[in-house]
């Protein structure tokens, strides 16, 4: 593992201490906090490219290991050798979609170690097979933010363009799930959240425009298979794209097709995704499968309903975020849990009465009141159980009561949200632009 601090890093921190000079508490939280992804989870290969463990379980995730590192791109600005660590990860994360675009987790070498003996095409590079629309869009996205982080486009190469090949014909197959997809996932001997339904294929769907998801970016399976703030991430990460496609790799039928599928999607989601609910008038539905049924609920998990504004689809202020905000954190949500010591965003990946550390995160960057933001700050310094660590998940009455120990998406996103209270900011994001 990578152990010894940079001087970039040891800067910030250093910086942060004087925004908050008589906090111990907080310089203590973000020192740990923002360290713990590089001193724990990163491992170099011989070629440059970096492997990224989730802390507690010995493989890497798309997602996870995307979020573990945005915060360093603050970093990479003025430190090439934090901005190479980012293009390592970002070379594993591509070569592992073009291995198979359909996997959210991955095996350090291809040794055959896995989750579980699924009923789905595996290959011994693979830990986990289960299809998340969100997997493939943050190593997207922090393509992008690497290059307005730093000028730096030596990402974008042929195993990139390979993958962003790929990744665009997965999403247009599984606009058509019914009709076209190859994928099919079973688990046996478990709760219904780990596998799907009718022989691996997931609940029925129509075609909306949307692109379908199997599970959501908790691993669970998806109730209804169009995840409308997956969706909403892919539209995003597309237009993305095509901003890469037109500025660096000078491909203008790249970029033309990105747009026209971001179009099809989001036009799809306006036209399925929004409900109109009794008491909070237009917000967006979690789920929904084309057939007028709709799952009204949260996730803590990112991309989450809550985290558009942190992501990029729409601003903190925009009115249908807002109502859809109010929603989610109410009791409406049947994922929003008040207690003694703190409320806040959960999951049913985790037991009930237990919220997450990365939902508050998002709550704190995606609030337009200072007194939210400051009330978010309090609870995490009352909710880590002295650890000085972020978990998965707690207890509403007592903090003490945790998931995960080392779980280092947690740690990273309360790094950044830290970082946002001090203005600072990944360059190219989307709250970077408020």
């Amino acid at each position: 593992m990578i152990n010894q601090l940079p001087a970039s890093m040891t800067a910030l921190i250093e910086e942060v201490n004087t925004i908050f000079p008589e906090d111990k508490k907080v310089q203590t939280l973000f020192e740990q906090c923002f360290s713990n992804t590089y001193e724990t989870t990163l491992k170099k290969r011989k070629d440059g490219s970096v492997f990224v463990i989730t802390g507690d379980i010995p493989a890497m995730w798309l997602r996870d290991s995307a979020a573990q590192v945005r915060p360093y791109l603050m970093l990479a600005e003025t430190d090439p050798a934090i901005a190479d660590m980012i293009e390592g990860v970002l070379a594993s994360q591509f070569a592992y979609i073009n291995h198979d675009p359909y996997a959210n987790a991955f095996n350090e070498e291809p040794n055959g170690q896995r989750y579980h003996e699924d009923a789905t095409e595996m290959t011994p590079l693979i830990w986990e097979r289960k299809y998340e629309i969100d997997s493939l869009c943050y190593p997207i996205q922090l393509a992008y933010l690497l290059w307005k982080s730093t000028g730096r486009t030596t990402q974008f190469n042929e195993s990139f363009q390979q993958a962003v090949e790929k990744i665009m014909t997965l999403w247009k197959v599984e606009q058509h799930h019914e009709e076209q997809s190859p994928y099919r996932f079973e688990r046996d001997q478990c709760q219904p959240s780990d596998t799907l339904t009718r022989d691996g294929k997931g609940s029925l769907v129509s075609y909306t425009g949307m692109t379908w998801s199997a599970f959501r970016p908790s691993d669970d399976a998806c109730q209804y298979g169009y995840l409308i703030p997956a969706n909403m991430f892919a539209v995003v990460v597309l237009k993305q794209l095509a901003e890469i496609a037109e500025n660096v790799l000078q491909d203008s039928l790249l970029a033309k097709q990105a747009i026209q599928l971001a179009e099809e999607i989001d036009k799809g989601i306006l036209t399925y995704g929004i409900v109109n609910h009794p008491e909070y008038g237009a917000m967006y539905a979690y789920e929904t499968d084309g057939l007028g049924n709709y799952n009204l609920m949260d996730d803590a998990n990112v991309p989450s309903l809550l985290s558009m504004p942190y992501l990029g689809y729409c601003s903190p202020d925009d009115p249908i975020y807002l109502n859809t905000r109010k929603f989610i954190l109410s009791k409406e949500n049947p994922y929003y849990y008040e207690g003694a010591a703190a409320k806040g965003i959960g999951s049913p990946h985790t037991p009930p009465q237990f919220i997450w550390h990365i939902a508050l995160a998002i709550q704190g960057m995606t609030a337009t009141t200072v007194e939210e933001k400051a009330k978010i700050l309090a609870l995490f310094k009352s909710t880590d159980a002295n650890a000085n660590l972020m978990h998965e998940g707690f207890h509403v009455d007592a903090p003490e009561k945790f998931t995960r120990p080392w779980f280092s998406w947690a740690n990273s996103m309360f790094s950044e949200y830290l970082l946002t209270l001090c203005n600072r900011y990944v360059k190219g994001s989307a709250l970077s632009k408020k």
